[in-house]
């Protein structure tokens, strides 16, 4: 295996961990379109760095927004990251009550409903 291969291969793991489940499309990038996958890691780790605001923090409105898009996958996945950064169930469940003023009891629901699957 080359060392760009093993790279991605390294990164791809790493995100698997922090997101669970890789999109199909994204591992395929790591073949299909190198360059770009090098690319959106590269901006990924930028945006999740500790910047002004933690990596938590971060975390905590990814979730928001995802809930409020009722998007699953992205749910989950900033869920499965929320676990790895120590995130708790309440930290989350306030960052809802958030989503909720401003999207609605639709996107409350939608984010505690994901939130007991992932964190019972």
């Amino acid at each position: 295996m080359s060392a760009a291969k093993k790279s991605s291969h390294k990164e791809l793991k790493n995100l698997e961990k922090m997101i669970g489940k890789v999109p199909k499309f994204f591992r395929e990038l790591t073949t299909k379109e190198p360059e770009m996958f090098n690319l959106v890691m590269k901006f990924e780790q930028y945006i999740w760095d500790d910047g002004k605001l933690s990596k938590k923090t971060k975390k905590l409105i990814a979730i928001a927004i995802a809930a409020a898009l009722r998007d699953q996958h992205a749910v989950h996945a900033q869920l499965a990251g929320a676990k790895t950064l120590g995130v708790t169930k309440a930290e989350i469940e306030e960052a809802l009550r958030v989503t909720f003023l401003l999207s609605g009891m639709p996107a409350y629901v939608y984010g505690k409903a994901q939130l007991d699957e992932v964190m019972p």
